[in-house]
């Protein structure tokens, strides 16, 4: 399969190793598409890991995403290796609590550690590809191009996703990143705008997490996440059944 995107050839599966986890913005499924494939992988007998190299908000009360993945898919090891109390960039956070941003290098030295002892590790990060991370301003798209990773784009199915999902593709495929999308909210009863892109996207479409999915029982959401995830993501979703049943 060859895409506008892509890099020539459609990524072959199922993946292993680093798998970056970004989105095309905030709020768009990134913490509950981490928990499928986590849940996949780990029904298909694959050792997982997950790592969230920023968290913020801790003050808000709300669920750690970390916590949420251990919660929805009990993968072998969930770590989150730096956490700020306000809900900011992870730099901004980390300035106005007084302390150390993550540096590129501990990030780095951290998730190869990892991943030396786990078949799939998978590195979730915060807002869109190209938000600071840490002390000088790295990204998840820094940290993916020097892990040699495939990324995992969460994409918004309704209006302005086709421009948000290009940008990030443009900018992956410039770091030679290979990438698959996933829809991260797929609505129940999809409204025409949701159909439309869903067919004009020009990406390679790898899954489809339904709307409110985090909010399953912890047992079913396991057993569904299978039929939310291609087989490159350890699950039996078929894309162009999808596309044609949503026509």
């Amino acid at each position: 399969m060859t895409t506008l995107f892509g890099l020539t050839e459609e990524l072959p599966g199922p993946l292993a190793g680093p798998l970056i986890i970004t989105g095309t913005d905030t709020g768009v499924g990134k913490t509950v598409t981490t928990a499928a494939i986590a849940a996949a992988a780990t029904a298909a007998g694959q050792s997982v890991a997950v790592v969230k190299p920023a968290q913020t908000g801790t003050a808000d009360g709300d669920e750690p995403d970390a916590v949420t993945v251990a919660r929805l898919a009990e993968p072998a090891l969930t770590r989150t290796l730096s956490e700020f109390p306000d809900a900011l960039g992870p730099v901004a956070a980390a300035r106005v609590a007084g302390e150390d941003s993550l540096t590129a290098v501990m990030a780095q030295l951290s998730i190869r550690a990892i991943a030396e002892e786990h078949d799939i590790t998978l590195i979730e990060g915060a807002g869109g590809l190209l938000v600071p991370l840490g002390e000088g301003g790295w990204t998840i798209l820094d940290l993916a191009a020097a892990l040699h990773a495939t990324a995992v784009v969460v994409a918004r199915p309704g209006l302005g996703t086709l421009n948000h999902t290009a940008l990030t593709l443009q900018a992956l495929e410039r770091r030679q990143v290979p990438a698959l999308v996933v829809f991260g909210t797929w609505p129940a009863d999809p409204e025409l705008v949701h159909r439309t892109n869903l067919h004009d996207l020009d990406a390679d479409l790898a899954g489809a997490i339904p709307d409110g999915a985090g909010a399953m029982e912890p047992d079913v959401f396991r057993r569904e996440s299978l039929h939310w995830l291609d087989p490159r993501l350890h699950g039996r979703f078929d894309p162009v059944a999808f596309r044609s049943h949503s026509r």
